[in-house]
């Protein structure tokens, strides 16, 4: 599917699922090399960025979208930018919201007079910056999901956080690893971007490359975080295994004397001390209490507990 906005200066091309006929007359209109056109119509591995002649072809790699409160998990989303002069074609191969809202703002400031944009080097700016302050939202609330943990670790369900805090750091390590070769691949983008428009556009590229630092930044940081929970969890957990078989160890040495002389006076022997003698039993559940009361000053007097 091929959407087409124009402004004053500039044209936007957005391509969600390229097919080849749409990508061959796009070729022709802007002059796209064959190679890059081909590119177009299937996903890339790796991100790059290429300089031509008049545009420059740019790969990116984002995490995927999952916490746009109510989307679900997916793959990592590729976005193909071709930045020419006069024109921006973006390629991407699903559906991504931030794509939506900035096409809606741009036919406004079209529709009203109020784009200014003297070349598409300054609509990539927009479009990047809004996707690096999407990762910025999506971190935030994978934020709010480690004060959620947090908390739950504090009221006594650190069992249950084992698998949260699992997953999140699953989601912060795939984060990671689809932003991870963004920086050089951004440094790149200033070179070529300042032999294409010029320098009074370094700026903004700088300030995408600024973008894309805090947004690596913050995913650093959560997950030292995340690894902080992860220990304090587990220490509490083995605290509380650890409390758990103390009382079982203290319980089974408590009842080891009680077994002893049960069992001693359970022999089918000819003759048992005490038995026999009036007030028999209460002589035997005497000893019993005494041998207990023994164990349990022992454990106090050893600080077991």
């Amino acid at each position: 599917m091929i959407k087409k906005y124009s402004s004053k200066n500039v044209t936007w091309i957005d391509l969600e699922k390229p097919n080849r006929v749409e990508v061959r007359s796009l070729m022709l209109e802007y002059k796209l090399h064959p190679l890059v056109a081909e590119e177009l119509l299937l996903p890339t591995l790796r991100p790059k960025v290429d300089l031509h002649p008049n545009f420059i072809y740019l790969i990116l790699h984002f995490p995927p979208f999952r916490h746009s409160r109510g989307g679900g998990i997916t793959c990592n989303h590729e976005i193909d930018f071709i930045i020419g002069k006069d024109f921006l074609i973006t390629a991407r191969y699903e559906a991504i919201d931030s794509f939506q809202k900035l096409s809606k703002i741009f036919e406004v400031q079209t529709i009203l007079g109020n784009e200014d944009d003297k070349h598409a080097g300054y609509l990539f700016f927009r479009v990047a910056r809004q996707l690096y302050d999407t990762l910025t939202d999506e971190l935030d609330y994978i934020e709010d999901l480690q004060e959620e943990i947090e908390k739950n670790i504090f009221n006594d369900n650190e069992k249950q956080m084992v698998k949260e805090i699992s997953r999140l750091n699953h989601n912060l390590l795939d984060f990671k690893q689809a932003i991870i070769h963004h920086g050089e691949v951004l440094n790149s983008l200033e070179t070529a971007g300042v032999e294409l428009f010029g320098k009074d556009f370094s700026y903004y590229l700088k300030n995408i490359n600024n973008k894309y630092r805090r947004v690596s930044h913050i995913v650093e940081r959560n997950r030292e975080n995340l690894g902080e929970l992860r220990e304090t969890n587990d220490s509490l957990l083995t605290t509380k295994q650890n409390e758990t078989m103390k009382i079982f160890a203290i319980l089974a040495f408590v009842t080891f004397p009680l077994s002893l002389v049960a069992s001693i006076f359970g022999m089918n022997t000819t003759i048992l001390p005490i038995v026999g003698i009036k007030g028999d039993f209460w002589y035997i559940m005497g000893g019993m209490a005494s041998a207990t009361g023994l164990m349990f000053w022992f454990f106090k007097y050893k600080k077991w507990f």
